[in-house]
């Protein structure tokens, strides 16, 4: 055993002369280490071989097991180093990276110098997940300003394309978007206005089979749409979730929205509006017509309920239905509460305050 530690030392003492790697010196007492193993297996007892290398070869395995688990622990304890570091790295580049640039600073300026707002809430925008139902007349104005509020990430789902006749009132589309898909050109126009967001385009129709997977990702839902089956289903999926709705609607002259949450004790969609009207009573904008900056006034105010609910400004509309009459210049808001026999909210208590 001596000769063998021995060649050993003469092994690794010449190959550190020769300037020979640590891997290299490694594997040459490793190919030792297997020849006397091989030799005390293949030579019988007593030869004199065996007798001058241990031996039995039941010390040598006994070696060869411990310099294997010690390789395990050092390969381990550098996997940990390798991790930690890594961690450390991220957290010093975290930290290094201020959550906004200068030119984001700059461009919500207005925001931070405002009270309610002020650096925390501008923050809470950037980390916020909103969903948008619709890239049509509401959804137009929506999108954009919760694009140019700094809103982090904005889903928009709409499986329509753009025609020339949205173009009167859905100013977030321009005429060379014609026959395109409107998610694609409403994300192209929000990215050119902040390039500092991150729209999610869904070019498909919402249904009842997607809704829920697709809410789950995100903290807040406004709905655009014009079509009550959609209403529903988009409410029906935000109680599911226990996120907040903001919805809004418009005919020719006039629009309303409201916050929808029962979560927070504020009734839901079908609390308000139990059935769907009939189809004469609640034409589309393409029968009724609307006028073009309607849209925009609802759709605005929207976005402004959206970066209240964010950013924890101010009182949201829950509870509260704003009726906008452009035609003779009224608005009036009334109170809307919840139903305990509602088939969609009935059963959800509200979070404690």
């Amino acid at each position: 055993m001596v000769l063998v530690l021995g060649l050993c030392a003469v092994l690794w003492g010449v190959g550190s002369l020769m300037g020979a790697p640590r891997s290299a010196r490694l594997t040459m007492i490793g190919l030792l280490y297997i020849s006397v193993l091989a030799l005390h297996v293949a030579l019988p007892n007593g030869h004199p071989l065996r007798m001058a290398t241990g031996e039995s070869p039941a010390l040598w395995l006994i070696i060869g097991g411990f310099v294997v688990l010690i390789v395990i622990y050092r390969s381990g304890l550098a996997k940990l180093r390798t991790r930690a570091d890594a961690s450390e790295t991220r957290i010093r580049a975290s930290e290094k990276q201020p959550l906004f640039n200068d030119t984001e600073l700059n461009r919500y300026a207005r925001h931070m110098v405002l009270r309610e707002l002020g650096g925390p809430g501008q923050k809470k925008l950037k980390e916020a997940r909103v969903l948008v139902i619709g890239a049509g007349g509401l959804g137009a104005p929506v999108l954009q300003y919760l694009a140019a509020a700094g809103v982090g990430t904005i889903g928009v789902i709409d499986d329509d394309t753009v025609e020339n006749a949205n173009l009167q009132r859905q100013v977030i589309h321009r005429d060379k978007s014609i026959g395109m898909p409107k998610v694609f050109s409403a994300q192209a126009e929000m990215v050119a206005q902040n390039p500092y967001v991150v729209v999610r385009p869904y070019h498909r129709r919402l249904t009842e089979d997607i809704a829920a997977e697709l809410f789950a990702d995100y903290d807040l839902v406004l709905d655009g749409t014009d079509n009550f089956e959609t209403r529903y289903l988009v409410n029906a999926a935000a109680v599911t979730a226990g996120i907040p709705l903001i919805s809004g609607a418009l005919s020719q002259w006039e629009g309303q929205l409201s916050v929808f949450d029962p979560a927070a004790g504020a009734p839901c969609y079908r609390c308000v509006f139990d059935s769907p009207p009939a189809p004469e009573l609640a034409p589309s904008c393409a029968e009724a017509g609307v006028v073009g900056p309607l849209p925009g006034v609802i759709g605005a105010m929207m976005a402004v309920e959206a970066i209240k609910l964010l950013s924890d400004a101010g009182t949201p509309l829950r509870g509260q239905m704003v009726i906008y009459d452009a035609l003779y210049g009224e608005s009036r808001t009334i109170a809307v509460t919840r139903r305990a026999d509602c088939p969609t909210c009935g059963s959800i208590e509200a979070k404690a305050s």
